[in-house]
């Protein structure tokens, strides 16, 4: 088991930046597919970008160019960096971690961000 928590959440102007943290309480390096997801009111929860341990990233297709996810082993934290944010990538986003030898998964409790003017 693995506790994840995140932070970075917030409120900002269509078009501004923010960037998500997820520190995971114990070694992510090589056998966790981390990744973030997002739910908004009244739609189900859904992948925005996910970046294996040692594979290439992957991202929804309504934030490819605009969203960047990246991974330091060494402080066993997952990183989503959002530019030119949009009203409608308002969600709540939750850190998720895939024990790839175990298939065990685990969420963070998600962190609020809300884009508006």
């Amino acid at each position: 088991q693995v506790q994840l928590v995140e932070s970075g959440g917030g409120l900002v102007l269509p078009g501004g930046s923010l960037r998500l943290s997820c520190t995971a309480s114990r070694s992510i390096f090589n056998i966790y597919t981390m990744g973030w997801y997002r739910q908004a009111p009244g739609k189900q929860r859904e992948l925005v970008a996910g970046i294996p341990s040692g594979g290439p990233t992957n991202y929804a297709d309504s934030v490819k160019g605009r969203f960047t996810i990246s991974r330091d082993n060494s402080k066993n934290t997952v990183y989503l960096q959002m530019n030119s944010l949009k009203p409608e990538d308002t969600a709540v986003y939750y850190c998720h971690a895939r024990n790839i030898l175990t298939t065990i998964e685990n969420w963070g409790q998600g962190t609020q961000v809300t884009v508006s003017s």
